[in-house]
Parts: C-alpha cells; structure tokens; sequence
C-alpha cells in the first residue's frame, strides 16, 4: 500500500482524492492546502493541513501527489516539496520541460528522494506515444488537442488580474488532420494546426483591452496562436463553460514508401478525472521505484510499463506479449 498526500484541492486535486479513498492500493494521509484548513469539508472526510506543515508528514508519507497550476505555483513547490518527499506532477509547459526536470533532478538527488515529473496525459501518455511511433518508424508524429478544456490555459488567464472567471477551448484544424493523414503535414507547427479560444468573466472595473493582450501575448501559452477571446457574464459562463470535457489525437504517418498511418484517439468527459487517474498510477511507481533505489528526476519516458502493475514481470509478460 502507499501512502499518499495530496497538495492543492482543485478540480484535480478531488479527482485524485477520490481514486486515493476508493482503491485499496492507496492510503490517503491527507490533503495540503493554502486556505485555511479549518475552513475546508471532503465528501470523504479526509483531513486538510496548511502547507507549511508540510514537513511535519515526512516521515508518514510514501509519495506527494501535486495538484496545483503549472504556470506559478507548481516548480517552486515541486522543489521544495523533493527535499522531503518522494512526488509526482503533471507539469505541462513542454517547453519548460527540459529545464524542469534538470533542476528537479538535483534536488531530488541531493536529497534522497524521486520525483515523477509530466505523468498526465499531456505530457504524459502522449509523449509515450510520439516516442514510441517516432522511434518504431522514424516518421514524426504530430499532436492535435482538442476539442475541449485546457486547465492549464485556463488556470494561466484566471491568474491575470481583473479576471474573475475563464476557460480556454483548445481547436483542432481539420484541414491540418487531413493533411497530417495523408503524409503531408511535415511543414505544419502546433501554431498551424490549433486555434484557441477563450471565455472571460471580468471584474466590472477591468481593463478588457489589457487582459486581452495579456493573454494573446503570453509566452508558452497563447504567443504565436491564433486566439479568440470573448468576454461574457457570469450567467452565461455558468451555464454555458463548466463542463471539462477535453481530449486529442496522436498521429503518425508516412506517404514517400509505404502507406501508413498510426493513431492514438483520446475523449475525455473530464480532463481531471483521466489527469487524476495518470497521476496516480505514476504515484505507485514512484513508490516502488524508489524501493529499489531510483533517486532524481524521471519522466513517463523513463519509467518501463510493468511498472504501473501490481503483477509479477513474467506475468505482464505472459498476458501482453
């Protein structure tokens, strides 16, 4: 059984509650946060702490399953978090990645513990996927997201001030699978095959102009991408944009020799509800790989799949090969 904490009690953070409380492989020791914990109810009465007592629990916790944004608050706690436990992430600025993982290598290693890093679904079960079609034919294998919810996006525009609510819909381009399909999307960028779009509740003495080219210029985020962006009432945002709906495609291809195509197709009805149930499977890995003594920073790209079973090798071996 590991034991498992959690940090932060969004929408993922539940989700990974209520995996946690529900599968006997887990025991949850409790969930970190930065409100007041006195002030916060579970539907499964798990108990809330303060992260700054978070190292009071170091002793009693196998993994920290981390649930907070990407954009501001998830790399310094990640660090700060590596020095006293073993955690996994769904980090999900690819292009912050790299850098990422080399930091969190250093801490993790210099402390004695194991961070998973990026163990969503993208990146996550996607990256596997380019890697494995991409290594297997040599073929680059293009990612489409959507149509659906971005949390990461939309958690970015929900931290600029004046907002008060917002989303963000990631839109595929047909016109760019088709092309993808045939063989002949080589020369498109992830700006080609992708409009976003966005819905925002303002504060009512907001600057709309600014927070519109706040969000159009934002690095790693919207830079670069067509983005629409409509600012509505609450009433409407309520009734119109909670849903969380997402999903995306990976596809490989090849015209010049042989004809082929290779697709991974995910749809999600919730984007942290898959996100959860990734997170914490990769929290079970990091468990066992830290018994038998992995330590630093690793990704879903390092870790073998047999991993993520409870079962002997040979077994996993004899049921899927």
């Amino acid at each position: 059984m590991t034991k498992v904490a959690i940090v932060g009690y969004g929408n993922l953070g539940k989700a990974c509650e209520k995996i946690a409380v529900q599968n006997k492989c887990f025991e949850l020791i409790g969930i970190f946060t930065r409100r007041n914990p006195d002030l916060l109810t579970s539907p499964f009465g798990t108990k809330f702490y303060h992260q700054k007592d978070m190292d009071k629990f170091k002793e009693e916790v196998d993994v920290l399953v981390l649930c907070t944004g990407s954009k501001n608050d998830l790399v310094p706690l990640a660090l700060r978090g590596a020095e006293d436990f073993n955690t996994v992430d769904a980090f999900d600025n690819h292009n912050e990645m790299k850098k990422y993982v080399s930091t969190l290598n250093k801490v993790a290693a210099s402390h004695n513990h194991l961070s998973i890093v990026g163990a969503g679904w993208d990146p996550g079960l996607f990256s596997l996927m380019r890697c494995l079609f991409e290594g297997v034919t040599g073929s680059y294998a293009h990612t489409f997201w959507g149509e659906g919810v971005s949390q990461g996006h939309s958690e970015a525009v929900r931290g600029i001030e004046g907002v008060k609510r917002a989303v963000q819909y990631t839109l595929p381009r047909e016109d760019a699978i088709v092309l993808v399909k045939e063989g002949r999307g080589d020369h498109l960028s992830n700006y080609d095959k992708h409009k976003r779009v966005c819905y925002v509740v303002a504060d009512d003495l907001a600057d709309k102009n600014a927070i519109s080219m706040q969000i159009i210029n934002m690095p790693d985020y919207f830079q670069g991408y067509e983005t629409e962006i409509h600012f509505i009432d609450e009433d409407e945002f309520l009734k119109d944009h909670c849903h969380l709906n997402h999903g995306g495609k990976v596809i490989c291809s090849e015209n010049i020799n042989e004809q082929f195509v290779i697709e991974l197709d995910l749809m999600l009805d919730s984007n942290p509800d898959f996100t959860a149930i990734m997170l914490m499977s990769y929290a079970k890995c990091a468990d066992r790989l830290y018994r038998k003594g992995e330590r630093g920073a690793r990704t879903i790209l390092d870790i073998p799949v047999t991993y993520l079973f409870d079962d002997d090798r040979l077994d996993i071996i004899s049921k899927y090969l």
